[in-house]
């Protein structure tokens, strides 16, 4: 006998369980969340006046309905509504971002390589396999783009060879670029992207989190207490603390190789590959550069590959930083030393300068960005097709082992609780 029992199991509370909680037209369903408190990725820290996010959750909303949905939840929250403006930093110059499109503002020998190679981009092939990620960016832009920004900016931000990437591991959210776009762009500029204009609640990306949870009474969400196993035959789910739930469907955003190990259903592990991200969040005495809002840095020597600016996204009087370092998921860490390297390198580039840090915070992703790969893309379909026949649904940016926005997660949960409302509608 199983010590709970519900209609829908829930496995995650971050923005993906908590949607699919909110769309589906049924009171039976319980949220598992491991941890203490919601939000997944989505938490932030607030710390002597500076508020962060586990790195820079910034929404970019495609779907009217979806962001009023949020809205309407959180009346009293003060939303900016904020224009990018991001920069990559190259040998002590800014670019503008994307890179590919504005190679004319790099110094005139660098401009001249780029160009050259953009146009005789046919060279660059049998450079990587025309099927990875690095074959594509060697085939669309050369050799010059992509060993200069495209290439290592990317390697350190999957920790990976980027030819064990499938081509289109970025989707929608690689900016592409062609000859003509890159041409007109020097004249005409227009850098605007998926993310050119995105939103962000004062009190930080949690608030949309507890939007989605507002409506979900507290005896629906099991706090610190998570999966520990799966019997997709019997439908029960036995948790961490030992206490065993039966279910009817079980809706997990849970990262999709531990659901794998969750139901014993049997795989080839080393297919599903990721990387983790450490993050710094950083709080100094006084403003850093002024109207940028993150900055991308491809050089090898640096540690981070990316550095957001949360004052200069919320209007604040002092520089708070975040800071991301993308490593294997099997590398140590030692996060004092890390962040005395990461504190000598925003000196270097000149983002600090005599600055006082006054508060900091670091947390680990893991997984941050999982490796998107011919073989994952596969294996991840049939595998699926075999958990969905238990009854058994892995949603989400991780569940769905791909890359994707915050939005999507919500739309794809909102997709499959609709798809359960109209069977229970057309069922009785």
């Amino acid at each position: 006998m199983t010590d709970l029992q519900t209609r829908f199991l829930i496995v995650g509370a971050g923005m993906t369980g908590l949607a699919f909680a909110n769309f589906i037209d049924h009171d039976d369903f319980l949220v598992i969340e491991r941890e203490d408190e919601i939000g997944g990725w989505c938490k932030t820290e607030r710390r002597d006046g500076f508020v962060w996010d586990y790195s820079g959750h910034f929404f970019h909303f495609k779907h009217p309905d979806i962001e009023a949905y949020l809205r309407e939840r959180m009346p009293d929250e003060k939303i900016v509504t904020v224009e990018k403006n991001s920069l990559i930093y190259l040998d002590g110059h800014h670019v503008d971002f994307p890179f590919q499109k504005n190679i004319h503002q790099l110094p005139r020998e660098r401009f001249v390589d780029c160009l050259y190679d953009l146009y005789f981009r046919d060279e660059s092939a049998g450079k990587a396999d025309s099927n990875s990620f690095k074959g594509m960016l060697y085939e669309k832009f050369g050799r010059a783009i992509s060993e200069l920004f495209l290439i290592p900016y990317n390697e350190k931000l999957y920790a990976c060879d980027l030819e064990d990437l499938d081509r289109e591991a970025m989707g929608r959210f690689f900016p592409y670029a062609d000859i003509e776009e890159i041409i007109r762009n020097m004249r005409r500029p227009d850098n605007t992207s998926y993310n050119a204009t995105f939103t962000y609640p004062l009190g930080g990306a949690i608030r949309y989190v507890e939007a989605l949870a507002r409506d979900v009474p507290d005896d629906r969400i099991l706090l610190s207490d998570g999966v520990q196993s799966i019997d997709p035959n019997k439908r029960v789910a036995t948790l961490e603390s030992g206490r065993t739930v039966s279910y009817n469907h079980l809706i997990s955003s849970a990262p999709f190789d531990r659901l794998l190990k969750m139901t014993s259903l049997p795989h080839d592990p080393s297919v599903f590959t990721s990387n983790k991200v450490l993050v710094f969040n950083l709080g100094f005495d006084r403003k850093g550069p002024p109207g940028v809002h993150w900055i991308y840095f491809p050089e090898r020597d640096l540690s981070f590959y990316r550095v957001g600016f949360y004052d200069n996204i919320m209007g604040a009087d002092r520089m708070s930083l975040y800071v991301e370092i993308g490593l294997p998921t099997d590398a140590p860490i030692d996060v004092d030393s890390a962040r005395n390297q990461v504190l000598r390198d925003l000196a270097t580039v000149g983002i600090v300068d005599e600055h006082q840090l006054l508060a900091h915070h670091d947390v680990v992703l893991d997984p941050a960005y999982v490796h998107i790969t011919d073989d994952s893309r596969r294996s991840h379909d049939l595998l699926s097709q075999t958990l969905n026949c238990a009854g058994i649904y892995s949603v989400g940016r991780y569940g769905g082992w791909t890359y994707c926005s915050i939005e999507d997660n919500i739309l794809e949960a909102r997709q499959l609780a609709n798809h359960f409302n109209r069977l229970t509608h057309l069922t009785g």
